[in-house]
């Protein structure tokens, strides 16, 4: 076990150790005033103190020292090794509905709106570790690319392979919305979302949105909407030349927000809109925020007293200078 934390359990004892100098001057004081004292001519003839004279002499640091230690042990010094673990709760089931009809190539979003998607819906799937993630994809019909899965690795690799065709054109946000529901509605998570995200007015699909709303609602499922587009006009591709490449021309953006509030508001959720890469950024980072799986932390602590050790340093001094006093330094007592 690593002990990174050093403590004191009573640190106020430590203020103790002002007496030390105090205690010290004491000593000093009272040795020369208890030693004889021999008036002589001349010291040339008298051999002058050795080392064990001046040792023996200072052999009273021993018992400061001891004291000083003893202070210290009072003061109860302590490693301290932190052993934190999290629990999950029951975390957030994630549905990303996303349109992948050909206005999503529009290019008022940089590189084009369908792209900026990508990165950032990437990069919110990886602030999401504890929850499980799904992605529906819509045009002029719906289907599931991936169930909720906790393997973020397969959330990331699907949504970065997104690419428009494949599937009818179209704007059908009811189906979209639908199977979004769908794949939640027999979740046991405690949370259950979906992040319908549209560029567009409902125009195709066999499933009214309003419809698919209550299925949300009567789930409790919460839907977080957002209409992706500048204000204004836009490049927008409406044909593709002999070579096959898009043709892009100036149109006018044309996003139904009344419906896309009215499913949000219906069913607790919040509408958005994404006008630029940075403002998309900031709309998933905010429901990020909003959409917080509940994590218990339990810490563990472990001490390792020191004191103990500073007690038998201070006993061993004590006893050394006892030792030193009756043996080595006994002709000078």
């Amino acid at each position: 076990m690593k002990y990174s934390n050093f403590e004191f359990t009573d640190p106020l004892f430590l203020w103790g150790l002002v007496i030390i100098p105090l205690v010290a001057v004491w000593l000093y004081i009272s040795r020369n005033r208890n030693q004889a004292k021999l008036a002589i001519s001349s010291v040339k003839s008298v051999q002058q103190p050795g080392f064990y004279t001046y040792l023996y002499r200072g052999l009273w640091a021993f018992r400061l020292l001891a004291l000083a230690l003893l202070i210290i042990a009072l003061a109860r010094p302590r490693n301290v090794a932190v052993t934190t673990k999290n629990k999950k709760n029951k975390g957030i089931d994630i549905v990303m509905a996303t349109d992948v009809s050909g206005s999503m190539l529009a290019r008022d979003l940089k590189p084009n709106r369908l792209e900026a998607l990508k990165e950032v819906a990437g990069k919110f799937v990886d602030k999401r570790p504890n929850d499980r993630i799904g992605v529906v994809l819509y045009a002029g019909e719906s289907y599931t690319k991936t169930p909720i899965t906790s393997d973020k690795s397969i959330v990331k690799r699907t949504i970065a392979t997104i690419e428009y065709g494949g599937i009818e054109d179209g704007t059908a946000i009811g189906m979209g919305l639908g199977s979004a529901v769908n794949r939640l509605k027999d979740s046991k998570a405690k949370s259950k979302v979906i992040i319908l995200l549209t560029d567009g007015v409902n125009t195709a699909g066999s499933v009214d949105p309003k419809l698919a709303t209550e299925l949300a609602k009567g789930s409790g499922i919460k839907v977080y909407t957002i209409g992706i587009g500048t204000n204004g006009m836009a490049e927008m591709p409406y044909a593709k030349d002999y070579q096959g490449r898009l043709l892009y021309k100036p149109m006018q953006v044309e996003i139904d927000e009344k419906l896309l509030t009215y499913i949000a508001e219906e069913t607790g959720g919040k509408y958005f809109r994404a006008t630029s890469n940075t403002k998309l950024k900031t709309i998933y980072d905010e429901i990020d925020k909003l959409e917080k799986t509940e994590i218990e932390e339990f810490k563990y602590y472990n001490y390792q007293e020191l004191y103990r050790n500073l007690i038998l340093a201070a006993l061993g001094l004590l006893v050394l200078e006892y030792l030193l006093k009756n043996t080595l330094f006994k002709s000078f007592i």
